[in-house]
């Protein structure tokens, strides 16, 4: 055999090869590896130090005036670090916010301001690890926030969670007309249903609204006119 032959024998090899290579499934395969491995990144440099289980908030109109509010929360976390000592809480919204301030567990040690929020740092009193659970509890009273006929309450993912409940309690002799949930960024609106609104035995309405597996950095706008 001559250096020509094995040459053209070497180059139809490599076609052949190369040809196996492209032929699907083998670019299918490469394609959903690349994404595969996008989405572990994109997972990891969000994953923060903990996620969310469940989220319950209770927003709470004490008075046909908007003057007097009371918000709650529920939020089962489970970290995803080691050596976890302290908590951040934040809140935002007009009037008068973070009176009467209660966590459980840890305690508010310090509070700062930044743009349009206000953070809490809580201390936890014990080291929390990699798969521990914390359960908070969290309430907070509101003076002059909802003075005006349109009121809203915003609720923003900012970790990974599982499922979010938003409810919100009217007063008896102020019921709402309407009341709506927006996705800002992906700019949905949902409309609360009958379903979804409970007189409860004192004549006040709450409404609730639960969304499964709501999206990272998505806002939910709990709007209402009364």
């Amino acid at each position: 055999m001559n250096t020509n032959e094995g040459n053209s024998i070497a180059e139809t090899c490599l076609t052949k090869i190369t040809s196996l290579i492209l032929t699907p499934p083998w670019p299918e395969l490469i394609g959903n590896a690349l994404k595969y491995s996008s989405k572990v990144l994109r997972g990891s440099a969000h994953e923060g130090m903990y996620h969310v289980l469940d989220y319950e908030s209770t927003l709470e109109l004490l008075d046909v005036k908007g003057k007097s509010a009371r918000f709650e929360k529920q939020k089962n976390v489970e970290y995803l670090q080691d050596n976890i000592i302290a908590h951040q809480d934040y809140a935002w919204g007009d009037g008068k916010i973070l009176l009467n301030y209660k966590c459980h567990p840890g305690k508010a040690v310090d509070r700062y301001r930044s743009g349009y929020k206000t953070y809490i740092l809580l201390a936890l009193h014990e080291v929390k690890n990699r798969g521990d659970v914390d359960k908070f509890h969290i309430t907070w009273d509101i003076k002059d926030g909802f003075l005006k006929p349109d009121g809203f309450w915003e609720t923003i993912i900012s970790q990974k969670t599982r499922q979010i409940s938003i409810n919100v309690i009217f007063p008896k002799k102020r019921l709402p007309l309407r009341v709506t949930v927006e996705e800002t960024n992906h700019r949905k609106t949902h409309i609360i249903t009958s379903e979804e609104r409970t007189v409860l035995p004192d004549g006040r309405l709450k409404v609730n609204w639960v969304k499964k597996n709501p999206r990272l950095f998505e806002n939910y706008l709990m709007k209402w006119l009364w």
